[in-house]
């Protein structure tokens, strides 16, 4: 996966766009429909951070556009540069299926929450956001990971509409170190 995320991002610096990939090419596991995230660093820093929720094509292809998304179409980051390429180290989350978290209130989520395990979503009808597990590793309180992701998404700290809705989420991680 770490190759293929490489291999579009240097596709997309000569081409343009995100690596076309075969899916019948691979071994069946990477034929499977899942949801990914790519995340790009750079000396450490955040470079781009791009992903999708809902599994809808195989895992291989989500890769290859998500790494394509993340270096070229963070609108965080102007698009990467050939010269970054070397320093740049990649990582690789694929998620397992969202499960919805049945909590009437911001207390109730607080209490359901596994730190440093879950990746959340939320969702109040209007605005939506998530945090990958890995965020846990900056904000490991469970109100400041909840406050953060609700400024992330737009919506006012504490606040819990009628309209809220939360899901957890774990991931399979890849990352930077076996990626050269």
């Amino acid at each position: 996966m770490l190759r293929v995320a490489r291999a579009s991002i240097e596709h997309g610096l000569a081409s343009g766009r995100a690596l076309a990939v075969d899916p019948a090419s691979f071994a069946p596991p990477l034929r499977e429909p899942r949801a990914t995230f790519v995340t790009l660093r750079s000396a450490g820093e955040l470079r781009g951070c791009v992903g999708e929720l809902e599994a809808t094509r195989a895992l291989v292809a989500s890769v290859a556009d998500r790494a394509f998304a993340a270096a070229f179409g963070d609108p965080r980051f102007h698009p990467l540069a050939e010269h970054e390429l070397a320093d740049l180290d990649l990582h690789v989350s694929v998620l397992l299926p969202l499960a919805p978290i049945d909590a009437a209130s911001e207390a109730a989520l607080l209490r359901l929450l596994r730190p440093g395990v879950d990746g959340l979503v939320i969702d109040d009808g209007r605005r939506r956001a998530t945090f990958l597990p890995s965020v846990w590793e900056s904000l490991p309180d469970a109100r400041a990971f909840l406050r953060e992701l609700q400024r992330k998404a737009g919506m006012p700290a504490g606040a819990w509409p009628a309209t809220m809705r939360a899901w957890r989420y774990e991931v399979e991680e890849f990352g930077a170190a076996e990626s050269g």
